[in-house]
């Protein structure tokens, strides 16, 4: 079985306005039981893109906007839009693998969207994953998106 990456070329997100439309843009053509890797060090943008995401489907699905924080010590937040569910991972502080199997992240989750930020502890991937690279660039000027599809 082959699998092919796809890469897209880098998306400057230097200013909070286009991670911003990058988020929206995202958002609009999502699809239920998509999962998403974000990797990139601290600050990049990893959770602001979650919030501005999250915020935009809550409005599509006419739901409250809430506040959209990273869940580092709980490792999970959720959000309810109805039919289906956003969880929001934050794996930093775990350790191993093991950890892992009380989030029960990769079962029955046919509707739900998973954001999971710091995903390297994470050994088998779903089968179709989203990964999304953020990165500084010059001397942290300057901040760009990469995205590869499996």
């Amino acid at each position: 079985m082959h699998t092919a990456t796809k890469k897209s070329s880098q998306i400057d997100i230097s200013s909070e306005k286009k991670l911003e439309e990058f988020a929206k843009n995202l958002a609009q053509n999502i699809k239920k039981g998509e999962t998403f890797f974000l990797y990139g060090e601290m600050g990049v943008g990893k959770t602001t893109f979650v919030k501005y995401f999250i915020n935009n489907l809550q409005l599509t699905f006419d739901r409250k906007i809430t506040e959209v924080t990273s869940p580092t010590f709980n490792i999970m937040n959720e959000y309810s839009l109805g039919n289906f569910v956003i969880k929001h991972c934050d794996l930093y502080r775990l350790k191993s693998e093991s950890e892992l199997k009380d989030l029960n992240l990769f079962e029955n989750k046919s509707d739900d969207i998973l954001l999971i930020e710091w995903p390297q502890i994470i050994k088998k991937e779903p089968f179709s994953v989203k990964k999304l690279h953020f990165e500084y660039k010059n001397d942290f000027k300057d901040r760009f998106l990469t995205i590869s599809i499996k």
